[in-house]
């Protein structure tokens, strides 16, 4: 008898809690139900449930089979859903999350890329530096900056974020090149409202969080504007390389206090269990996953 088919029955009656709710469930007879349990228990060489002629209460025993159980019978469907997929087109509506600056700057033309490979799949794609709630808010796949917390979402890590602390080279003629955190003077932080302050070992981190708001500074929570200011020489800003690659390029911005550069954040895609994909989803995060690289472009 097929082991698998036994533990469907075995699933189904330990989750009803009813042999005959079990066998609707599974359109088949009661007695065919009762038959599959039997053969499962000689099998394993235990009882999985104590019956009586009104109820059925499962065993102890019965419970360590029902994780099993559960867990076998999920990979199968897996591997049943994964090779179907396979040979599916992607198609279909995808929504997708992103925070407003990445996206206007870098997101784009991925997205174009995308969907010259993947025609017959929509992008619905809604910008927010709001951390969203993937699976409530009915997203499909969510892209984040930062240092990710435990969390039952997939993460997949697409590029490393570098921070850096800038300002231009007018600021800097005028103040002076720092040398150390404490050379900064606090009313010139031009402050990113969402910006990570959680390595607390890292002294500019330390500084920049202690003077991130006071009455004569600039803070923002769109690090372009903030960007732009640390051009104009309003001051000095730590801001992800992303945001400001381009201009350290042209010589609009200068790096300084590089011996204190935290620690790297990570660009990654958040979405929920993989046994959950679509094929639309699969081909989202495999286009994606290599899309950056190791060293992304706004680095070199």
């Amino acid at each position: 008898m097929d082991k698998l088919t036994s533990m469907s029955a075995f699933v189904a009656v330990a989750e009803l809690g009813s042999f005959v709710q079990a066998a609707n469930k599974l359109n088949i007879s009661g007695q065919l139900v009762s038959k599959y349990i039997s053969q499962l228990e000689d099998d394993l060489s235990v009882r999985l449930f104590n019956r009586t002629t009104r109820t059925v209460k499962i065993t102890h025993e019965g419970e360590a089979c029902l994780q099993y159980a559960k867990q076998i019978l999920g990979s199968v469907d897996d591997m049943d859903n994964y090779f179907h997929e396979i040979d599916s087109k992607a198609k279909g509506l995808l929504t997708v999350s992103a925070p407003v600056s990445f996206a206007t700057l870098h997101l784009a033309q991925l997205i174009c890329d995308f969907k010259s490979a993947h025609p017959e799949v929509g992008i619905d794609l809604q910008l927010n530096d709001r951390k969203v709630d993937v699976i409530d808010e009915g997203y499909d796949v969510a892209f984040r900056i930062g240092q990710l917390k435990d969390s039952s979402l997939i993460a997949k890590k697409l590029a490393p974020v570098q921070l850096h602390l800038v300002a231009s080279p007018a600021y800097l003629q005028q103040h002076g090149i720092p040398d150390h955190p404490r050379d900064l003077n606090p009313h010139d932080n031009l402050s990113y409202g969402y910006m990570d302050y959680s390595q607390s070992d890292n002294p500019l981190l330390a500084f920049l969080k202690q003077y991130r708001v006071n009455e004569s500074n600039i803070s923002c929570n769109n690090g372009e504007i903030l960007a732009q200011a640390a051009i104009a020489g309003e001051g000095y800003t730590l801001l992800p390389s992303f945001m400001i690659g381009g201009s350290v390029r042209r010589g609009q911005l200068v790096p300084i206090l590089q011996q204190y550069q935290p620690e790297p954040h990570g660009l990654y895609m958040v979405y929920p269990h993989r046994q959950l994909m679509t094929t639309r989803l699969r081909a989202f995060v495999d286009f994606c996953s290599d899309y950056y690289g190791p060293v992304p472009y706004w680095d070199q």
